[in-house]
Protein backbone atom coordinates (compact mmCIF):
# COMPACT_ATOMS: atom_id res chain seq x y z
CA UNK A 1 0.00 0.00 0.00
CA UNK A 2 1.29 3.52 -1.00
CA UNK A 3 0.29 6.33 1.44
CA UNK A 4 -0.65 10.52 0.08
CA UNK A 5 3.01 10.94 -1.06
CA UNK A 6 2.71 7.88 -3.45
CA UNK A 7 5.22 5.77 -1.23
CA UNK A 8 5.05 3.15 1.01
CA UNK A 9 3.74 3.76 5.20
CA UNK A 10 7.21 3.01 6.43
CA UNK A 11 8.83 5.25 4.12
CA UNK A 12 8.68 7.86 6.75
CA UNK A 13 9.88 5.90 8.88
CA UNK A 14 13.41 4.71 7.53
CA UNK A 15 13.65 8.23 6.08
CA UNK A 16 14.03 8.80 10.27
CA UNK A 17 16.45 6.64 10.73
CA UNK A 18 19.13 7.92 8.82
CA UNK A 19 19.36 11.18 7.83
CA UNK A 20 22.67 10.92 6.02
CA UNK A 21 21.11 9.86 2.86
CA UNK A 22 20.26 11.47 0.51
CA UNK A 23 16.14 11.99 0.22
CA UNK A 24 15.79 11.74 -3.27
CA UNK A 25 17.44 8.44 -2.74
CA UNK A 26 15.52 7.03 -0.51
CA UNK A 27 12.36 7.89 -2.78
CA UNK A 28 13.86 6.09 -5.12
CA UNK A 29 13.98 3.11 -3.32
CA UNK A 30 10.56 3.29 -2.01
CA UNK A 31 9.06 3.41 -5.73
CA UNK A 32 10.93 0.36 -6.62
CA UNK A 33 9.86 -1.17 -3.02
CA UNK A 34 6.40 -0.32 -4.65
CA UNK A 35 7.06 -1.90 -7.65
CA UNK A 36 8.46 -5.25 -6.29
CA UNK A 37 5.95 -5.68 -3.78
CA UNK A 38 3.31 -7.18 -6.29
CA UNK A 39 0.59 -8.64 -3.55
CA UNK A 40 1.06 -4.71 -1.64
CA UNK A 41 1.50 -6.44 1.54
CA UNK A 42 4.33 -4.39 2.40
CA UNK A 43 6.81 -7.23 1.95
CA UNK A 44 8.99 -8.88 -0.59
CA UNK A 45 9.55 -12.35 -0.90
CA UNK A 46 11.66 -14.52 -2.61
CA UNK A 47 9.23 -15.24 -5.57
CA UNK A 48 8.68 -11.68 -5.75
CA UNK A 49 12.26 -10.19 -6.15
CA UNK A 50 12.77 -12.98 -8.86
CA UNK A 51 9.77 -11.67 -11.09
CA UNK A 52 10.86 -7.94 -10.32
CA UNK A 53 14.52 -9.05 -11.43
CA UNK A 54 12.40 -10.58 -14.60
CA UNK A 55 10.61 -7.38 -15.40
CA UNK A 56 13.43 -5.62 -15.74
CA UNK A 57 15.02 -8.25 -18.03
CA UNK A 58 17.82 -10.01 -15.66
CA UNK A 59 18.45 -13.23 -16.04
CA UNK A 60 17.99 -15.11 -12.22
CA UNK A 61 20.90 -15.99 -11.23
CA UNK A 62 19.97 -19.33 -9.19
CA UNK A 63 20.46 -17.93 -5.25
CA UNK A 64 20.53 -14.46 -6.36
CA UNK A 65 17.52 -13.77 -5.10
CA UNK A 66 17.76 -15.69 -1.88
CA UNK A 67 20.99 -14.33 -1.43
CA UNK A 68 19.62 -10.15 -1.46
CA UNK A 69 16.65 -11.51 0.85
CA UNK A 70 19.39 -13.31 3.53
CA UNK A 71 21.43 -10.97 4.08
CA UNK A 72 18.98 -7.93 4.91
CA UNK A 73 15.82 -10.01 6.81
CA UNK A 74 17.25 -8.92 10.11
CA UNK A 75 13.89 -10.61 11.82
CA UNK A 76 14.23 -14.35 9.98
CA UNK A 77 10.83 -13.76 8.76
CA UNK A 78 11.87 -14.83 5.21
CA UNK A 79 10.74 -11.73 3.90
CA UNK A 80 12.10 -7.68 3.40
CA UNK A 81 9.77 -5.20 4.54
CA UNK A 82 10.62 -1.64 3.44
CA UNK A 83 12.95 -0.78 6.53
CA UNK A 84 14.96 -4.04 6.13
CA UNK A 85 14.86 -3.44 2.08
CA UNK A 86 16.37 0.27 2.39
CA UNK A 87 18.80 -0.77 4.67
CA UNK A 88 20.14 -3.80 2.92
CA UNK A 89 20.24 -1.35 -0.68
CA UNK A 90 22.17 1.25 1.86
CA UNK A 91 24.90 -0.95 3.27
CA UNK A 92 24.80 -2.41 -0.71
CA UNK A 93 25.77 0.52 -2.32
CA UNK A 94 28.02 1.89 0.08
CA UNK A 95 29.80 -1.71 -1.19
CA UNK A 96 29.45 -0.71 -4.46
CA UNK A 97 30.82 2.80 -4.29
CA UNK A 98 34.12 1.66 -2.44
CA UNK A 99 34.63 -0.73 -5.47
CA UNK A 100 34.03 1.82 -8.16
CA UNK A 101 36.60 4.21 -6.91
CA UNK A 102 39.24 1.06 -6.66
CA UNK A 103 38.06 0.91 -10.31
CA UNK A 104 38.50 4.53 -10.98
CA UNK A 105 41.81 4.94 -11.15
CA UNK A 106 42.52 8.63 -12.28
CA UNK A 107 39.74 9.81 -10.12
CA UNK A 108 37.68 11.45 -12.52
CA UNK A 109 34.26 10.00 -11.71
CA UNK A 110 34.24 8.03 -14.36
CA UNK A 111 35.47 4.20 -15.43
CA UNK A 112 36.47 3.59 -19.14
CA UNK A 113 38.13 0.89 -20.96
CA UNK A 114 41.23 0.71 -19.83
CA UNK A 115 40.52 0.60 -16.25
CA UNK A 116 38.14 -2.24 -16.92
CA UNK A 117 41.38 -3.90 -18.38
CA UNK A 118 43.65 -2.93 -16.09
CA UNK A 119 41.27 -4.35 -12.98
CA UNK A 120 40.34 -7.41 -14.55
CA UNK A 121 44.12 -8.43 -15.33
CA UNK A 122 44.98 -7.28 -11.20
CA UNK A 123 42.50 -10.01 -10.53
CA UNK A 124 44.09 -12.79 -13.38
CA UNK A 125 41.01 -12.28 -15.87
CA UNK A 126 42.93 -10.90 -19.03
CA UNK A 127 40.82 -9.52 -21.69
CA UNK A 128 41.62 -7.83 -24.93
CA UNK A 129 40.06 -3.84 -25.09
CA UNK A 130 37.58 -5.66 -27.46
CA UNK A 131 36.12 -7.41 -24.68
CA UNK A 132 36.56 -5.11 -22.10
CA UNK A 133 34.57 -2.51 -24.29
CA UNK A 134 31.69 -4.90 -24.49
CA UNK A 135 31.65 -5.20 -20.78
CA UNK A 136 31.54 -1.43 -20.48
CA UNK A 137 28.87 -1.18 -23.21
CA UNK A 138 26.83 -3.39 -21.05
CA UNK A 139 26.85 -0.58 -18.25
CA UNK A 140 26.72 2.41 -20.53
CA UNK A 141 23.13 4.25 -20.89
CA UNK A 142 24.10 7.31 -22.07
CA UNK A 143 26.55 6.06 -24.71
CA UNK A 144 29.83 8.10 -24.00
CA UNK A 145 31.56 5.22 -23.19
CA UNK A 146 32.14 5.92 -20.12
CA UNK A 147 30.74 4.66 -16.92
CA UNK A 148 30.02 6.96 -14.39
CA UNK A 149 28.52 6.36 -10.64
CA UNK A 150 25.02 6.00 -11.68
CA UNK A 151 25.22 3.72 -14.32
CA UNK A 152 27.59 1.54 -11.98
CA UNK A 153 25.21 1.72 -9.43
CA UNK A 154 21.76 1.11 -11.50
CA UNK A 155 23.80 -1.82 -13.01
CA UNK A 156 24.48 -3.84 -9.68
CA UNK A 157 21.92 -2.41 -7.90
CA UNK A 158 19.95 -6.39 -7.21
CA UNK A 159 22.82 -8.15 -7.45
CA UNK A 160 24.50 -9.01 -4.60
CA UNK A 161 28.18 -9.15 -5.11
CA UNK A 162 30.69 -7.99 -2.02
CA UNK A 163 33.73 -6.86 -3.87
CA UNK A 164 35.78 -6.87 -6.71
CA UNK A 165 36.30 -10.46 -7.11
CA UNK A 166 32.69 -11.12 -7.11
CA UNK A 167 32.32 -8.48 -10.20
CA UNK A 168 35.26 -10.02 -11.93
CA UNK A 169 33.33 -13.35 -11.79
CA UNK A 170 30.23 -11.98 -12.86
CA UNK A 171 31.62 -10.22 -15.88
CA UNK A 172 33.47 -13.84 -16.55
CA UNK A 173 31.31 -16.69 -16.17
CA UNK A 174 32.33 -19.90 -16.16
CA UNK A 175 29.72 -22.87 -16.53
CA UNK A 176 30.62 -26.45 -16.33
CA UNK A 177 26.77 -27.96 -17.62
CA UNK A 178 27.09 -32.24 -17.52
CA UNK A 179 24.32 -33.90 -19.47
CA UNK A 180 25.81 -37.32 -19.62
CA UNK A 181 27.01 -36.73 -23.21
CA UNK A 182 30.90 -35.96 -23.83
CA UNK A 183 31.94 -32.00 -22.88
CA UNK A 184 34.32 -32.10 -25.11
CA UNK A 185 35.83 -28.41 -25.28
CA UNK A 186 37.38 -27.48 -21.36
CA UNK A 187 36.56 -24.12 -20.06
CA UNK A 188 39.33 -21.22 -20.05
CA UNK A 189 41.13 -20.45 -16.89
CA UNK A 190 43.55 -17.47 -16.43
CA UNK A 191 46.60 -18.46 -14.33
CA UNK A 192 45.56 -16.73 -11.16
CA UNK A 193 42.58 -18.62 -11.47
CA UNK A 194 44.49 -21.80 -11.92
CA UNK A 195 46.62 -21.01 -8.90
CA UNK A 196 44.17 -20.10 -6.53
CA UNK A 197 42.27 -23.07 -6.62
CA UNK A 198 39.55 -21.51 -8.45
CA UNK A 199 39.19 -23.92 -11.42
CA UNK A 200 38.78 -26.94 -8.69
CA UNK A 201 35.81 -25.58 -7.47
CA UNK A 202 34.64 -24.89 -10.47
CA UNK A 203 35.35 -28.79 -11.70
CA UNK A 204 34.15 -29.93 -8.29
CA UNK A 205 30.93 -28.17 -8.63
CA UNK A 206 30.66 -29.52 -12.13
CA UNK A 207 31.11 -33.24 -11.17
CA UNK A 208 28.80 -33.27 -8.37
CA UNK A 209 26.59 -31.14 -10.71
CA UNK A 210 26.97 -33.87 -13.08
CA UNK A 211 26.42 -36.70 -10.51
CA UNK A 212 22.73 -35.27 -9.78
CA UNK A 213 21.89 -34.89 -13.05
CA UNK A 214 22.96 -38.45 -14.59
CA UNK A 215 21.45 -39.97 -11.56
CA UNK A 216 18.26 -38.02 -12.12
CA UNK A 217 18.31 -38.96 -15.77
CA UNK A 218 19.64 -42.43 -15.89
CA UNK A 219 16.31 -44.38 -16.93
CA UNK A 220 16.40 -42.73 -20.00
CA UNK A 221 20.04 -43.44 -20.30
CA UNK A 222 19.55 -46.90 -19.79
CA UNK A 223 17.04 -47.05 -22.28
CA UNK A 224 18.67 -45.33 -24.53
CA UNK A 225 21.52 -48.25 -24.49
CA UNK A 226 18.80 -50.53 -24.78
CA UNK A 227 16.85 -49.91 -27.47
CA UNK A 228 20.92 -48.99 -29.14
CA UNK A 229 21.58 -52.99 -28.61
CA UNK A 230 18.28 -54.50 -28.83
CA UNK A 231 16.39 -52.65 -31.01
CA UNK A 232 15.60 -52.91 -35.15
CA UNK A 233 12.76 -53.12 -37.35
CA UNK A 234 12.04 -56.89 -36.54
CA UNK A 235 11.70 -57.10 -33.60
CA UNK A 236 9.76 -52.84 -33.33
CA UNK A 237 10.91 -52.33 -29.66
CA UNK A 238 9.93 -49.13 -28.89
CA UNK A 239 10.10 -46.01 -26.03
CA UNK A 240 7.45 -47.65 -23.88
CA UNK A 241 7.95 -51.08 -24.84
CA UNK A 242 11.67 -50.87 -23.69
CA UNK A 243 10.32 -49.46 -20.27
CA UNK A 244 7.83 -51.81 -19.81
CA UNK A 245 10.23 -55.03 -20.70
CA UNK A 246 13.42 -53.69 -18.50
CA UNK A 247 10.78 -52.99 -15.46
CA UNK A 248 9.50 -56.20 -16.13
CA UNK A 249 12.90 -58.20 -15.67
CA UNK A 250 13.94 -56.54 -12.94
CA UNK A 251 11.79 -53.81 -11.20
CA UNK A 252 12.27 -50.30 -11.25
CA UNK A 253 15.52 -50.48 -9.46
CA UNK A 254 16.63 -51.99 -12.70
CA UNK A 255 16.35 -48.72 -14.14
CA UNK A 256 19.54 -47.02 -12.60
CA UNK A 257 21.88 -50.15 -14.13
CA UNK A 258 24.89 -49.02 -14.75
CA UNK A 259 24.44 -45.68 -13.02
CA UNK A 260 26.93 -45.75 -10.17
CA UNK A 261 29.94 -46.46 -12.92
CA UNK A 262 28.60 -43.48 -14.96
CA UNK A 263 28.81 -41.18 -11.92
CA UNK A 264 32.19 -42.54 -10.74
CA UNK A 265 33.85 -41.71 -13.93
CA UNK A 266 32.51 -37.81 -13.78
CA UNK A 267 35.48 -36.99 -11.77
CA UNK A 268 38.48 -38.52 -13.09
CA UNK A 269 37.64 -37.73 -16.81
CA UNK A 270 36.63 -33.86 -15.96
CA UNK A 271 40.37 -34.17 -14.50
CA UNK A 272 42.09 -35.85 -17.15
CA UNK A 273 40.40 -33.61 -19.95
CA UNK A 274 41.45 -30.74 -17.93
CA UNK A 275 44.93 -31.49 -17.21
CA UNK A 276 45.48 -32.65 -20.63
CA UNK A 277 44.34 -29.28 -22.23
CA UNK A 278 46.36 -26.97 -20.31
CA UNK A 279 49.79 -28.95 -21.48
CA UNK A 280 48.09 -29.39 -25.35
CA UNK A 281 47.24 -25.83 -25.22
CA UNK A 282 51.04 -25.17 -23.40
CA UNK A 283 52.55 -27.19 -26.21
CA UNK A 284 50.32 -25.47 -28.84
CA UNK A 285 51.77 -22.00 -27.65
CA UNK A 286 55.95 -23.31 -27.84
CA UNK A 287 55.94 -23.37 -23.79
CA UNK A 288 54.32 -20.25 -23.21
CA UNK A 289 52.36 -19.91 -19.92
CA UNK A 290 48.86 -17.84 -20.24
CA UNK A 291 47.12 -16.93 -23.09
CA UNK A 292 43.24 -18.17 -24.70
CA UNK A 293 43.46 -20.42 -27.97
CA UNK A 294 41.95 -19.36 -31.21
CA UNK A 295 38.73 -20.85 -31.93
CA UNK A 296 40.54 -24.12 -34.11
CA UNK A 297 43.27 -24.15 -31.85
CA UNK A 298 40.48 -25.09 -29.13
CA UNK A 299 38.63 -27.74 -31.01
CA UNK A 300 42.36 -29.53 -31.92
CA UNK A 301 43.02 -28.76 -27.92
CA UNK A 302 39.77 -29.94 -26.82
CA UNK A 303 39.50 -33.21 -29.49
CA UNK A 304 43.29 -34.55 -28.58
CA UNK A 305 42.32 -33.56 -25.09
CA UNK A 306 38.55 -35.68 -25.13
CA UNK A 307 40.72 -38.80 -26.45
CA UNK A 308 43.16 -38.54 -24.10
CA UNK A 309 40.73 -38.70 -21.19
CA UNK A 310 38.70 -41.72 -23.14
CA UNK A 311 41.97 -43.35 -23.56
CA UNK A 312 42.47 -43.77 -20.09
CA UNK A 313 38.73 -44.27 -18.74
CA UNK A 314 37.79 -46.08 -21.31
CA UNK A 315 37.32 -49.67 -19.63
CA UNK A 316 34.98 -47.68 -17.53
CA UNK A 317 32.96 -47.16 -20.45
CA UNK A 318 32.48 -50.56 -21.30
CA UNK A 319 31.69 -51.70 -17.64
CA UNK A 320 28.92 -49.08 -17.90
CA UNK A 321 27.57 -50.70 -20.59
CA UNK A 322 27.95 -54.04 -19.53
CA UNK A 323 26.28 -53.26 -16.08
CA UNK A 324 23.41 -50.99 -17.94
CA UNK A 325 22.73 -53.87 -20.07
CA UNK A 326 23.19 -56.84 -17.49
CA UNK A 327 20.18 -59.20 -16.44
CA UNK A 328 19.26 -59.66 -12.64
CA UNK A 329 21.58 -61.72 -10.79
CA UNK A 330 24.25 -61.96 -13.70
CA UNK A 331 27.31 -59.54 -11.41
CA UNK A 332 27.60 -59.30 -8.37
CA UNK A 333 28.95 -55.72 -8.18
CA UNK A 334 30.92 -53.50 -10.74
CA UNK A 335 34.16 -55.29 -9.29
CA UNK A 336 32.67 -58.86 -10.37
CA UNK A 337 31.56 -57.63 -13.53
CA UNK A 338 35.37 -56.83 -14.52
CA UNK A 339 36.64 -60.03 -13.14
CA UNK A 340 33.99 -62.04 -14.97
CA UNK A 341 35.39 -60.04 -18.48
CA UNK A 342 38.92 -60.22 -17.48
CA UNK A 343 38.53 -64.20 -17.08
CA UNK A 344 36.55 -64.89 -20.22
CA UNK A 345 37.36 -62.02 -22.90
CA UNK A 346 40.90 -60.65 -21.51
CA UNK A 347 42.15 -57.42 -21.80
CA UNK A 348 40.97 -56.19 -24.55
CA UNK A 349 37.44 -56.49 -24.34
CA UNK A 350 38.41 -53.53 -22.25
CA UNK A 351 38.86 -51.37 -25.09
CA UNK A 352 35.97 -52.87 -27.84
CA UNK A 353 34.40 -50.29 -29.84
CA UNK A 354 37.41 -47.56 -28.89
CA UNK A 355 38.41 -46.78 -32.48
CA UNK A 356 34.35 -45.59 -33.18
CA UNK A 357 34.68 -43.74 -29.56
CA UNK A 358 37.69 -42.30 -30.61
CA UNK A 359 36.13 -41.40 -34.37
CA UNK A 360 32.83 -39.75 -32.78
CA UNK A 361 34.78 -37.30 -30.62
CA UNK A 362 35.60 -35.32 -33.84
CA UNK A 363 32.58 -34.46 -35.26
CA UNK A 364 31.49 -34.40 -32.23
CA UNK A 365 33.88 -31.61 -30.98
CA UNK A 366 33.88 -29.58 -34.25
CA UNK A 367 30.03 -29.12 -34.10
CA UNK A 368 29.61 -28.47 -30.43
CA UNK A 369 32.09 -25.80 -30.52
CA UNK A 370 31.52 -24.11 -33.59
CA UNK A 371 27.89 -24.08 -33.05
CA UNK A 372 28.15 -23.07 -29.09
CA UNK A 373 30.43 -20.34 -29.99
CA UNK A 374 28.27 -18.52 -32.77
CA UNK A 375 25.10 -18.82 -30.87
CA UNK A 376 27.28 -17.39 -28.30
CA UNK A 377 28.36 -14.59 -29.88
CA UNK A 378 25.20 -13.35 -31.72
CA UNK A 379 23.35 -13.00 -28.43
CA UNK A 380 26.42 -10.98 -27.05
CA UNK A 381 26.31 -8.87 -30.56
CA UNK A 382 22.33 -8.69 -30.56
CA UNK A 383 22.07 -7.88 -26.92
CA UNK A 384 24.80 -5.28 -26.46
CA UNK A 385 25.98 -7.32 -23.38
CA UNK A 386 29.32 -8.07 -22.44
CA UNK A 387 28.28 -11.08 -19.69
CA UNK A 388 25.82 -13.62 -21.13
CA UNK A 389 24.74 -15.28 -18.14
CA UNK A 390 24.51 -18.89 -17.07
CA UNK A 391 20.97 -19.53 -18.77
CA UNK A 392 22.24 -18.38 -22.00
CA UNK A 393 25.59 -20.49 -21.82
CA UNK A 394 23.36 -23.20 -20.80
CA UNK A 395 20.97 -23.05 -23.93
CA UNK A 396 24.01 -22.49 -26.22
CA UNK A 397 25.74 -25.36 -25.06
CA UNK A 398 22.09 -27.65 -25.21
CA UNK A 399 21.47 -26.43 -28.74
CA UNK A 400 25.45 -27.12 -29.57
CA UNK A 401 25.53 -30.37 -27.80
CA UNK A 402 22.49 -31.56 -29.85
CA UNK A 403 23.98 -30.83 -32.96
CA UNK A 404 26.93 -32.43 -31.96
CA UNK A 405 25.25 -36.08 -30.82
CA UNK A 406 23.15 -35.33 -34.37
CA UNK A 407 26.24 -35.98 -36.16
CA UNK A 408 28.32 -38.34 -33.67
CA UNK A 409 25.33 -40.63 -32.73
CA UNK A 410 26.07 -43.47 -35.60
CA UNK A 411 29.52 -43.90 -34.43
CA UNK A 412 28.43 -43.63 -30.42
CA UNK A 413 25.37 -46.32 -31.24
CA UNK A 414 28.19 -48.91 -33.03
CA UNK A 415 30.12 -48.54 -30.21
CA UNK A 416 27.69 -49.18 -27.94
CA UNK A 417 26.54 -52.65 -30.26
CA UNK A 418 30.79 -53.34 -29.85
CA UNK A 419 31.03 -53.14 -26.37
CA UNK A 420 27.91 -55.61 -25.30
CA UNK A 421 28.13 -58.10 -28.25
CA UNK A 422 29.93 -61.03 -26.25
CA UNK A 423 27.00 -60.30 -23.63
CA UNK A 424 24.81 -61.15 -26.11
CA UNK A 425 24.74 -64.87 -26.30
CA UNK A 426 25.56 -66.32 -29.88
CA UNK A 427 26.01 -62.68 -31.30
CA UNK A 428 29.04 -62.88 -33.80
CA UNK A 429 31.88 -60.55 -33.14
CA UNK A 430 31.52 -57.80 -35.62
CA UNK A 431 33.88 -55.27 -36.56
CA UNK A 432 32.87 -51.02 -36.51
CA UNK A 433 32.27 -51.46 -40.66
CA UNK A 434 30.47 -55.25 -40.27
CA UNK A 435 28.23 -53.31 -38.06
CA UNK A 436 27.76 -50.32 -40.09
CA UNK A 437 26.87 -52.45 -43.02
CA UNK A 438 24.54 -54.45 -41.20
CA UNK A 439 22.59 -51.89 -39.12
CA UNK A 440 22.34 -49.89 -42.87
CA UNK A 441 20.97 -52.87 -44.81
CA UNK A 442 18.53 -53.79 -42.27
CA UNK A 443 17.21 -51.25 -40.57
CA UNK A 444 18.25 -48.55 -43.34
CA UNK A 445 20.17 -44.79 -42.18
CA UNK A 446 17.42 -44.38 -39.49
CA UNK A 447 18.77 -47.55 -37.59
CA UNK A 448 21.48 -45.48 -36.96
CA UNK A 449 19.91 -43.49 -34.61
CA UNK A 450 18.28 -46.26 -32.93
CA UNK A 451 17.67 -45.28 -28.89
CA UNK A 452 18.22 -41.17 -29.91
CA UNK A 453 14.45 -40.46 -29.17
CA UNK A 454 15.40 -41.08 -24.87
CA UNK A 455 18.77 -39.50 -25.36
CA UNK A 456 16.92 -35.86 -26.49
CA UNK A 457 13.97 -36.82 -23.97
CA UNK A 458 16.65 -36.58 -20.98
CA UNK A 459 18.32 -33.19 -22.25
CA UNK A 460 15.84 -30.65 -20.78
CA UNK A 461 15.69 -32.37 -17.55
CA UNK A 462 19.11 -33.13 -17.27
CA UNK A 463 20.62 -29.55 -17.81
CA UNK A 464 17.55 -28.01 -16.02
CA UNK A 465 18.88 -30.74 -12.70
CA UNK A 466 22.83 -30.03 -13.89
CA UNK A 467 22.17 -26.22 -13.93
CA UNK A 468 19.99 -25.60 -10.49
CA UNK A 469 22.71 -28.06 -8.52
CA UNK A 470 26.08 -26.32 -10.28
CA UNK A 471 24.70 -22.73 -9.03
CA UNK A 472 24.04 -24.06 -5.39
CA UNK A 473 27.38 -26.07 -5.14
CA UNK A 474 29.33 -23.60 -6.53
CA UNK A 475 28.24 -21.17 -4.25
CA UNK A 476 28.58 -23.23 -1.39
CA UNK A 477 31.83 -24.73 -2.48
CA UNK A 478 33.22 -20.81 -2.91
CA UNK A 479 32.02 -19.95 0.28
CA UNK A 480 33.50 -22.98 2.31
CA UNK A 481 36.74 -22.35 0.58
CA UNK A 482 37.36 -18.31 0.93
Amino acid sequence: MTGQTGFPPLWNRARCLDSSVDPEREKQWARLFDELDLNKDGRIDVSELRAGLATRGLLSRGSVEEQIVRAGDKNADGELDFEEFSQYLRSHEKRLKLMFRSLDRNNDGCIDVGEIQHSLHTLGIDVSLEEAAKILQSMDKDGTMTIDWREWRDHFLLNPLHNMKDIAHFWKRSVMVDIGEQMTIPDEFSEKEKKSGFVWRQLMAGAMAGSVSRTGTAPLDRLKVFLQVHGSKSNKVNVVSGLREMVKEGGLRSLWRGNGINVLKIAPETAIKFLAYEQIKRVMRGGVEGGTLKLQERFVAGSLAGATAQTVIYPMEVLKTRLTLRKTGQYSSAADCARQILQKEGVRAFYKGYVPNLLGIIPYAGIDLAVYETLKNSWLQHSGSADPGVLVLVGCGTASSTCGQLASYPLALVRTRMQAQASMKGAPQLSMLTLFRNIVTEDGVMGLYRGIAPNFLKVIPAVSISYVVYENMRGLIFKITE
